[in-house]
């Protein structure tokens, strides 16, 4: 293939994705077609749950399958059922329409078709999907009406008029559309976007965008409006750094600035988060917190649980959404409900969140992408601002999350006289933090030549307790993720109750041990590691003498008040981690069989 071949056409098609059906292949990759002919091509992000059914049912009418994809039977059945269409008349967003009513599961689906030229016919169901637009000259409108196919609504939306979709034969103005999954895909060609909600189907035809649904719900809103990103092209660029990942982890000074912005007012030790204002009273009034999030946006509850229980006083609840769901948990009008998800659109988070939502509690929404389905779902709700977070696993966007759980303390407990010290120690912390983490940051090397000693194992623990025990878990999370390691992030008093067995001199065995109220307790623990000839790795305060001479190596931080300290903890454990997978010849950025959305279940 010649890449510097310029073509003449007037659409590309493409799509990057870890197969959820079948090892990652040329004939399991997409586009997915219906024939040999390519009469309909289709790429798909998600997950189809009944296409064992419709794949049986398609065999039966002798369609032929060649790939061990779940996607491939959304091309099989769009030519089945343009096959048996019942005129010739029947258009390719109606096709469109009948083929994701069989689905069930989660989609963003994109589809061409020979028999529809100059056409394509995008949809979604669960998973991220969005619309960029770009022309040279001004759009005629900022937003764009939904056609109903109800009768009754046909003529209330005047769906004939020209400024119900944007046109590109209007005095031959050419207009590009992009239909991408992530914002970070197009903002190189446009910062306009059009954030398509579930069930929506999007058309391009003769250069105009239009967008349809079946029939119209109470509640549902008639217009989808053109937004303006606020993200810049730099902040996807890699720069100087070797990885995303790298990049990511070293923009922490700036990223967790960037989420206090203009809620903490250090001036008047003020917290207003803007998103949460107007709800501030009924959430008082509850009950109960209960947090939700999948991995590390669990971990950042985690970490936080202990400061929200200390500042409003109420019971938390701390939950990963599978196991919530799972367990049918008991949910109540009077809880307060999080949903803390980096990318907005995790699909067990989203199930929790809707499962929450039927039973009546408040949901606040914690995530890093507007117009995501979690931002849009809930109730009230923080952005936290990171900036675009491109590396699969998590580093700003944890730190960012851990900032805004404790934001959202400190808002809660404004009026609590008792709390006032503790509060102006928490604020204060804040405002030291950008510096503290700089310092973090510049014990790079020194991590570096620890990795170097330690990327050959084949195992590592991560101790903790406390304040510290969600670093133990982020930290390992992270371990996992991009060195393919094994790693567990042990909670220290848990010790004797089963992992000291492991504890020998070949095992490898980070500690974090912090001055806190944990710390005797954690020393404890120490001289129980060593005492078997275990060979720790501390991170610790700097100045800690005293524990130092039972240390094998160690990373001295700085100190900052217990409850943000953990964010100083789990950056060590990053940059760990991103050394490790170097050495070990791994890509940090795109570890094998994860996504860095995770839309299915």
């Amino acid at each position: 293939v010649d890449i510097n071949e310029s073509l003449h056409t007037h659409f590309g098609l493409a799509h990057t994705r870890w197969a959820t059906h079948g090892e990652p292949s040329a004939v399991n990759s997409h586009p997915q077609r219906s024939d040999k002919n390519n009469e309909f091509v289709v790429i798909h992000n998600g997950i189809i749950t009944n296409y064992k059914d419709l794949k049986k049912y398609l065999i039966t009418k002798g369609y032929e399958f060649e790939s061990e994809t779940d996607t491939e039977v959304i091309a099989k059945l769009i030519k089945y059922l343009y096959d048996n269409r019942e005129n010739d008349s029947v258009t390719f967003s109606t096709l469109v329409e009948r083929v994701i009513q069989q689905l069930e599961g989660a989609f963003a689906l994109v589809f061409k078709s020979r028999h529809y030229p100059g056409e394509a016919v995008s949809t979604r169901r669960g998973s991220p999907l969005l619309i960029g637009v770009r022309s040279e000259h001004e759009l005629p409108t900022e937003q764009i009406h939904v056609q109903y196919n109800n009768v009754q609504e046909k003529n209330s939306h005047n769906r004939t008029d020209s400024s119900n979709a944007i046109n590109s034969n209007e005095d031959g103005r050419a207009v590009e559309y992009y239909f991408a999954s992530d914002a970070s895909a197009i903002i190189e060609h446009t910062n306009k976007v059009l954030y398509m909600e579930d069930d929506d189907i999007a058309a391009v035809k003769g250069g105009e965008l239009s967008i349809h649904r079946i029939n119209r719900q109470a509640g549902d809103d008639p217009v989808r409006a053109i937004q303006t990103l606020q993200m810049e092209m730099q902040q996807i660029m890699k720069g100087n750094f070797e990885a995303f990942m790298q990049k990511e982890i070293f923009e922490q000074p700036e990223s967790v600035v960037n989420t206090m912005r203009g809620r903490i007012c250090f001036d008047t030790n003020t917290v207003v988060l803007g998103g949460l204002k107007d709800h501030l009273k009924e959430i008082k009034r509850c009950r109960r917190l209960i947090m939700i999030g999948c991995g590390t946006s669990f971990h950042a509850a985690v970490a936080t649980r202990q400061l929200l229980e200390e500042l409003t006083e109420l019971p938390v609840m701390v939950e990963l959404a599978s196991d919530f769901l799972d367990r049918n948990t008991p949910v109540f009008r009077d809880d307060v409900c999080f949903f803390i998800s980096q990318s907005g659109e995790t699909a067990d988070t989203l199930m929790a969140l809707r499962y929450c939502k039927d039973r009546g509690a408040l949901t606040v929404g914690i995530t890093n992408t507007v117009g995501s389905s979690i931002c849009r779902e809930t109730d009230c709700g923080v952005h936290i601002n990171a900036g675009p977070e491109i590396g699969v696993a998590s580093t700003k966007a944890y730190t960012s999350q851990f900032v805004s759980l404790i934001m959202f303390g400190l808002m809660m407990s404004e009026d609590r006289l008792s709390l006032q010290k503790r509060r102006l120690d928490i604020i204060n912390g804040l405002k030291m933090l950008p510096e503290l983490i700089k310092k973090v940051l510049s014990l790079d090397e020194k991590i570096k030549t620890i990795s170097n000693e330690l990327y050959q194992q084949r195992s590592l623990l991560v101790m903790g307790r406390g304040y510290n025990y969600a670093t133990c878990l982020e930290g390992a999370l992270k371990i996992k993720e991009i060195t393919y390691m094994h790693s567990e992030g042990i909670l220290a008093g848990e010790l004797k109750h089963g992992p000291l067995a492991l504890i020998d001199k070949d095992m490898p065995v980070i500690m974090v041990i912090m001055r806190d109220g944990c710390y005797t307790k954690c020393q404890n623990a120490l001289q129980q590691v060593t005492a078997r000839s275990g060979r720790p790795i501390l991170l610790c305060c700097q100045d800690d003498s005293e524990l130092m001479k039972n240390a094998y190596r160690t990373i001295e931080l700085p100190q900052t008040v217990d409850c943000l300290q953990g964010i100083l903890s789990v950056i060590p454990l990053q940059l760990m981690s991103f050394h490790l997978a170097v050495l070990r010849g791994y890509d940090v950025d795109y570890p094998r069989n994860l996504a860095k959305s995770v839309t299915v279940e």
